[in-house]
């Protein structure tokens, strides 16, 4: 449909979700969207959010930040944290979206930088789905619009053979689009969102049309300098965004704690029969990943060499929800080091040769030595 403003055409293009026959109930499902796990806590904040919100929000900044953050409502309520570290950084993240810039989340690999982008799109607008991820094979038809050619080769251009994209979504609804991996998407594919987003409007020239935004529209981008295919963003794109960089957890008793509320929280998700894992387990993990990523054992006294990958926080997750995988089919549901040891090989050498060195010496100089640690070395040894 479309209508004349003045001199200016806008489309409103009216699309319906393709829905399958049956949805599966909730619980059925392997991992709902953010705004599925924690409507709960989401509905209690809107009851008690009784401060001001920007247009279209569902939340109030207040309300988005304590969602982020975690905090005790009034009535008693727990609201359980989903970012623990740095909490001026939400705050700036979550202000830069009720002006008319645009939000980048910058990191290296690993620092939750999709996790906080999905919760904050769930908070803000009720809907993380409206998600765009990069490639290097994502094209401009993603981030603007395609085209039903069977339709456009029997009627020609016209709304109706129109493929509404994330991004002209979120511009209908006034919502926010989620870009995942921007540096992945070719250079050319990135200036598509120059005009998008300092005009808030997306022309379509083919029909002589164009989209424009409504009030609550915005866009999260997420992007590191880490991986490879990273495509450089270039200034007229930065200008347009308000940047925010997510650092690796200050603390390692922060970085345990991270752990072990998502190793939790999967371990609910896959109905895990196992006993929660030991924290003792998570800190020995997490204080290989932060040893090698820092060059120097935690008392500061012995340097060592670091291997090619990062090391993250989401890699000491994803190690320790396999040793927990590990001990519940295959072990007695206790996590041992033996559950651990092919995880921990696995995230560490990703150079078969440069890595593998630098984790055999880890292994000899600091493991070997460390008082209680004897079963790790053994069970490392023996995956290598």
């Amino acid at each position: 449909m479309t209508k004349n403003n003045g001199d200016t055409t806008i489309a409103t293009v009216t699309t319906t979700s393709a829905t399958p026959t049956e949805t599966p109930a909730l619980e059925a499902v392997l991992r709902q969207h953010a705004e599925q796990q924690y409507a709960e806590e989401l509905a209690e904040l809107a009851k008690h959010d009784d401060r001001q919100r920007p247009p279209n929000w569902q939340l109030s900044p207040w309300a988005v930040r304590t969602y982020l953050l975690g905090g005790r409502l009034p009535n008693g309520f727990e609201v359980s944290p989903k970012y623990i570290g740095n909490a001026r950084l939400i705050e700036i993240a979550v202000a830069t979206l009720a002006t008319d810039r645009a939000l980048l989340l910058y990191g290296v690999p690993g620092t939750a930088k999709s996790w906080v982008s999905e919760h904050i799109a769930a908070a803000v607008t009720g809907d993380s789905t409206m998600m765009i991820q990069g490639t290097a094979g994502t094209d401009e038809s993603a981030i603007r619009y395609g085209w039903n050619y069977a339709r456009l080769l029997v009627e020609g251009p016209s709304p109706a053979a129109l493929v509404v994209s994330p991004m002209m979504r979120a511009m209908q609804e006034g919502k926010i689009a989620r870009i995942e991996e921007l540096t992945r998407i070719p250079a050319e594919v990135q200036d598509t969102l120059i005009t998008i987003l300092s005009e808030k409007t997306l022309p379509v020239p083919e029909l002589g049309m164009e989209v424009q935004a409504r009030k609550g529209f915005n866009v999260i981008a997420t992007a590191n300098n880490r991986d490879k295919g990273v495509n450089e963003l270039s200034s007229a794109l930065m200008r347009r965004f308000n940047t925010v960089v997510l650092p690796l957890p200050a603390t390692i008793e922060e970085e345990i704690d991270i752990v072990d509320r998502r190793v939790a929280s999967l371990g609910r998700a896959l109905e895990l029969p196992a006993e929660k894992p030991a924290l003792e387990e998570i800190r020995r993990v997490v204080t290989v990943f932060r040893e090698l990523r820092d060059g120097l054992t935690a008392d500061g006294k012995t340097k060592v060499k670091s291997p090619s990958g990062t090391l993250s926080t989401a890699e000491a997750i994803s190690v320790m929800t396999n040793g927990l995988t590990m001990a519940a089919y295959y072990g007695d549901g206790v996590l041992h080091a033996d559950d651990l040891a092919a995880g921990i090989t696995g995230a560490i050498i990703k150079d078969p040769v440069q890595d593998r060195v630098v984790w055999l010496e880890y292994l000899q100089t600091v493991v070997k030595e460390r008082d209680g640690w004897k079963d790790l070395y053994r069970a490392c040894h023996e995956v290598l």
